[in-house]
């Protein structure tokens, strides 16, 4: 039978996954062009949701509250990790659903694109999970976190800072200053996501 922390272990996998998936399907410029942007930033905005999902399920697995003093050091940045990269997917249901309310009013833009704020706290996120896996044996559960999974999250996450900047607005036009790297970091960062989520899943074939 499946323990609670297992059962928690593998929806904040699949949350992350469905959120991953969404969120690469939203940047593919031929599904903006097939379904117009109110569907377009609503996958974007789903898609957030279960990205805050997953990051809710593993701040709560990490420690329901912020380290103390005796608190070892993995997992102390285990747990500043979790809650940071919450804060960030809260900041993606913002910009999201910023983005599907400007499309419901008839605004006319492209789809939705990593924000800064966001991008920032899933970079932060992903450096102090690496650190936290150098000490992987001394976790809360040494298998519930991988070294390349907290690097290919790091790369991702890297790959949405991209996004972001190439999704910075040109003033005065409205533009992107960089579309294709906005549209191409988007579906990268996913794919590193999804990867990572995919193959640390409860059950699934795992590097060590």
């Amino acid at each position: 039978m499946a323990t609670p922390k297992f059962l928690r272990l593998r929806g904040e996998a699949w949350g992350f996954i469905v959120g991953s998936a969404l969120f690469i399907l939203g940047a593919v410029p031929a599904y903006l062009a097939a379904v117009g942007a109110v569907v377009d930033n609503l996958t974007f905005f789903i898609g957030s949701l279960f990205f805050t999902l997953a990051a809710f399920i593993q701040l709560n697995l990490s420690g329901r509250r912020p380290p103390r003093s005796t608190t070892n050091r993995p997992d102390r940045f285990d747990w500043w990790a979790a809650a940071i990269q919450f804060a960030g997917t809260l900041f993606f249901n913002l910009s999201t659903a910023t983005a599907l309310s400007a499309s419901l009013g008839g605004a006319k833009r492209t789809g939705w694109r990593p924000d800064a704020y966001g991008s920032v706290c899933f970079l932060l996120s992903s450096l102090l999970a690496v650190v936290a896996t150098t000490g992987r044996d001394a976790l809360w559960d040494p298998k519930a976190r991988t070294w390349w999974g907290a690097w290919l999250n790091l790369l991702g996450s890297v790959a949405f800072g991209v996004a972001a900047v190439g999704a910075y607005p040109v003033a005065g036009s409205g533009q992107q200053l960089l579309a294709s790297w906005a549209t191409v970091g988007t579906i990268a960062g996913g794919v590193c996501f999804l990867v990572a989520a995919t193959l640390t899943r409860p059950g699934a074939a795992r590097l060590t």
